[in-house]
């Protein structure tokens, strides 16, 4: 039992070194995790907001941006990125292709925070015309940086991305994902993103998106992260559902605690900078099923943190997490 819940040899993993220490928690006993738990993002995410490229290019060391979704994420999501970083796509030739990806991934997500997470009917005609200038230049940055480092898988995720807002012909999608997958054919992230744009909201059809990460955990080894498609699928069938019960089937619950099982939950799984996100995903799936026994033991591990995604469909997300945690203890 103990191997179970604290991996090989029934001990807990080892103390991460670059761990942040663990905030004051609220009275609900959570609290927010910030720059993925890690301290060398919190210097990146610093600098980052500091505007400082060198300081970035210094604290991006460790990292291989190629690669790492999670860490492009944290630098993507600074705000004000987009006025300094050009100037480092136009003048440190070494690291153009970083600046590119540093460049497109943020116009990514400022393009999303102009357009908001509102429905199309709901979205105006300058915040179109806005979130369609950004992508346009993110496009072509991310093709760029795709170019100048063709090993890399982090550019044609987000061009997945991209896409999608832009409404790029499925030809151009599946040859964008194909050229992620040749990358990385067990990468979390193309697989989640290809979900997103398989939902019937996006144009896809009922049950494909299901279909597709049923396929994709057919082939996951033992350990791997990318079992986290699974309760994300899930969780994307809920919110296309009209029934806020449409997981609380056996079946389900049974086919997440296998996933659960198969990967987080394995000896073999190796915690990174933002492992939480990965439980998140399973605490979610698994609570919207009403399961009752595996829940727990994900919940317990992340030990309070709490992460936005995927919670951020809910109206009150840490309220929703917060709850959760309660009942776990």
């Amino acid at each position: 039992m103990l191997g179970k819940l604290f991996g090989r040899g029934g001990e807990r993993p080892g103390a991460d070194p670059f761990a942040l220490p663990v905030p004051r928690r609220r009275k609900n006993g959570t609290y927010t995790l910030r720059a993925l738990g890690d301290a060398r993002v919190l210097a990146l995410v610093e600098a980052a907001t500091a505007g400082d490229w060198a300081a970035v290019k210094a604290a991006l060391a460790p990292f291989d941006l190629g690669r790492d979704h999670a860490v492009l994420g944290e630098i993507a999501d600074v705000d004000g990125v987009q006025e300094w970083i050009g100037r480092a796509v136009q003048e440190d030739a070494e690291h153009r292709a970083t600046a590119l990806l540093i460049s497109g991934a943020r116009h990514i997500t400022w393009g999303w925070e102009a357009r908001t997470s509102a429905r199309a009917s709901h979205v105006t005609r300058e915040q179109w015309q806005i979130f369609y200038e950004r992508l346009t230049i993110a496009e072509e940055q991310l093709l760029e940086a795709a170019e100048l480092r063709p090993e890399w898988v982090t550019p044609w995720r987000r061009l997945l991305t991209s896409g999608r807002g832009m409404s790029v012909g499925t030809d151009v999608s599946e040859a964008r994902l194909h050229a992620a997958l040749r990358r990385d054919p067990l990468d979390l992230e193309t697989h989640l993103e290809w979900l997103s744009r398989l939902q019937p909201r996006w144009s896809g059809e009922p049950g494909q998106a299901l279909a597709f990460a049923r396929d994709a955990l057919a082939h996951v080894p033992q350990g791997h992260r990318l079992g986290c498609v699974i309760a994300m699928a899930h969780i994307e069938e809920w919110v296309e559902s009209d029934r806020g019960d449409c997981l609380q089937e056996p079946q389900i619950q049974a086919e997440l605690r296998k996933a659960a099982d198969h990967s987080i939950l394995h000896p073999a799984y190796q915690r990174r900078p933002g492992w939480q996100q990965d439980f998140h995903l399973f605490a979610m799936a698994l609570s919207l099923a009403d399961e009752r026994h595996t829940v727990q033991r994900v919940v317990q591990t992340l030990d309070g943190a709490y992460t936005s995604w995927p919670w951020e469909y809910f109206a009150e997300p840490e309220k929703q997490f917060a709850g959760l945690h309660r009942r776990a203890g």
